[in-house]
């Protein structure tokens, strides 16, 4: 376990679980203390009661005695998954564009319960059930009944209790000695009893623990017949599927992004006892992988704290200008800032109180921003610079390459969703005996956009469009009103009409191997491939001897500005998809031009 998630178990009340790991032999009551066992518990929340009624059932009450699972999926894309601003922004978009007719075909794996619970797609997050924000939360996975394959999301969540069984790996074999001594215990086997609520029985449900679980959701085609989610169909064709790694071993194992083994950790631990093996296999839920959150951190990640103020409420919290930090709210007492505060965070303690919450999910938020750097520089690998033209001289144009390798055995660089996301590109820079910088590629324009033909700086003329840019990001090419083909954001493709509407394919897309006027420009990397950066630098520029310098980075992140600009975000969501941006494998070579 590393040292960090310690750090953030500790500060979630959960200090007393992650020393227990650390006893070799199998731990017992005696191993922690009363308070100790007190902050095993997961917080108490005012929904507790609804919950305990409800046909899904929250992760918060699967929080009373699965402590680490559940902060550890707390801050994972799965929980984010129907909190997202950009997937709202961008469904509702498509929808838009398409008169209505993408209907919840978004919805059905983001917010998977709340659209089988019939929730209108449309419907704003603030007031959607409790279970419906989750998006994938325990039960999409833990209910789920039948072998779902290719079904573009439609997948059925079976109903029922939090007394009513759950589907896992194994069949449960420690609920029988909780259920023996349930008083011990402190758990609950019906509405009418005290204590915490507990699933009475487990079914060992195979494909739980198979790549293919995960088909249903990471290999999507859109109405067209483009395949937006590739990751199964690059995964079937891997070395990793040949060896028999599944995606579990490299997304849920103990390194993120590696096939290095599991942690090991008690199936649960029920009001401060351990129940089970100590040594058991460790599934993190954390599914280590390179997106990440652009919500306010009050909302994600997921703490049942934040529960006590609405969403609408923590959009008012200006968690950025210091609210509820001590020292800012001592210098608004002191007159030495000002706040014009909403009602509901009128009063200082609220604030704080606030604060605290944001606090932890703020160190949340760093951890998973440090497994995201894990997860890319454990996929990938930056080879060079190599000077292929001998050695570099004076006043003789200078080329060089990078080698950017995809390590990875399971998937391409990038991966995931095609089309306008995800970006990784490579920024390099030659900088001459003086510091100055003569030449680079890969660099950004004022908003945060790469130079190339989306680049609204670009057209406006106020930087120069990037000739030699490297990037692996997969394009949609539309044919839309008139032809030729062009670089589009999404794969949709209009009709001239006064509604429109995406255009059916007038022929079998397995015979073009692409929809009628839509096709996908690959430019990522295979697994265990490689693909190289070539650059050229005029001989004008390199105008003197001496040391010189190229430095290197692949560059990551999510969104590019001009497609979030295109589904309408706000300043704020481009602000947070910029500070997420990460650099990957920095480096820098010094290198003497001769005479």
């Amino acid at each position: 376990m590393r040292p960090l998630l310690f750090a953030a178990l500790a500060l979630l009340g959960l200090a007393g679980a992650a020393a227990a790991q650390t006893q070799p032999e199998t731990p017992t009551d005696a191993t922690f203390s009363v308070a100790q066992r007190n902050e095993l518990r997961a917080p108490a929340d005012p929904h507790a009661a609804v919950f305990k009624e409800s046909e899904f059932p929250s992760a918060v009450q699967c929080a009373e005695c699965h402590q680490k699972i559940f902060w550890q999926w707390a801050s994972s894309n799965h929980a984010y998954a129907s909190i997202s601003p950009m997937f709202h922004r961008f469904e509702q978009r498509l929808n838009e564009l398409a008169s209505g007719t993408i209907n919840t075909f978004c919805v059905r794996c983001h917010q998977q319960i709340g659209t089988q619970l019939a929730e209108p797609r449309e419907k704003p997050l603030w007031e959607r059930s409790q279970i419906s924000r989750e998006g994938i939360t325990c039960v999409t996975c833990h209910r789920a009944a039948a072998q779902f394959g290719k079904v573009n999301g439609e997948r059925h969540i079976t109903p029922g209790t939090i007394y009513e069984p759950m589907k896992g790996a194994g069949n449960g074999p420690g609920i029988a000695t909780v259920l023996e001594d349930a008083d011990r215990y402190g758990v609950a086997t019906g509405p009418e009893d005290s204590g915490s609520p507990m699933h009475l029985g487990a079914i060992q449900f195979d494909q739980i623990s198979k790549s293919e679980f995960c088909v249903s959701c990471h290999q999507v085609a859109v109405h067209p017949g483009i395949k937006l989610e590739v990751v199964w169909e690059q995964y079937r064709a891997s070395p990793a599927a040949e060896k028999g790694i599944t995606c579990q071993d490299c997304h849920m194992g103990k390194d993120p992004g590696l096939h290095n083994g599991y942690e090991t950790w008690p199936v649960a631990i029920v009001n401060g006892r351990p129940v089970g093996d100590p040594n058991r296999k460790h599934s993190n839920h954390a599914f280590f992988g390179p997106g990440y959150p652009i919500a306010h951190p009050g909302i994600f990640p997921f703490n049942p704290r934040a529960l006590n103020w609405s969403i609408t409420e923590w959009l008012r919290f200006d968690w950025r200008a210091g609210w509820g930090v001590p020292d800012w709210e001592d210098r608004l007492a002191r007159g030495d800032v000002a706040a014009d505060f909403p009602d509901v965070w009128r009063e200082r303690q609220e604030r704080e109180t606030a604060r605290y919450v944001l606090d932890q999910n703020l160190r949340l938020l760093e951890l998973k921003r440090q497994d995201r750097i894990a997860v890319m520089e454990n996929s990938s690998r930056l080879d060079g610079p190599f000077f292929d033209d001998g050695g570099p001289k004076v006043g003789r144009d200078l080329a060089f390459r990078f080698r950017v390798n995809n390590i990875d055995e399971g998937h391409n660089l990038p991966s995931g969703s095609l089309g306008a996301q995800p970006e990784i590109w490579l920024n390099v820079a030659l900088i001459d005996p003086d510091g100055k910088t003569v030449f680079e590629s890969g660099y950004v324009d004022s908003i945060g956009d790469m130079a190339d033909i989306h680049s609204t700086d670009v057209a406006a003329g106020t930087i120069e469009h990037d000739d030699q840019l490297f990037n692996l990001q997969t394009k949609f090419l539309v044919t839309s009103v008139k032809g030729p083909d062009r670089e589009m954001y999404l794969p949709v493709n209009f009709d001239i009409d006064q509604i429109p509407h995406i255009r059916p394919s007038g022929v079998p897309s397995s015979v073009l191997n692409h929809p009628p006027f839509i096709r996908m420009e690959g430019r990522s990397i295979p697994p265990l491939g490689f693909k190289d950066a070539e650059y050229k630098v005029p001989g004008e520029l390199i105008d003197r001897p001496g040391t010189w310098r190229i430095q290197g980075r692949l560059r990551s992140r999510a969104e590019p500005m001009y497609f979030m600009r295109f589904v309408l975000a706000t300043e704020e969501m481009e602000r947070t998809m910029n500070e997420w941006m990460i650099d990957i494998h920095p480096v820098a070579v010094e290198f003497e031009v001769t005479e």
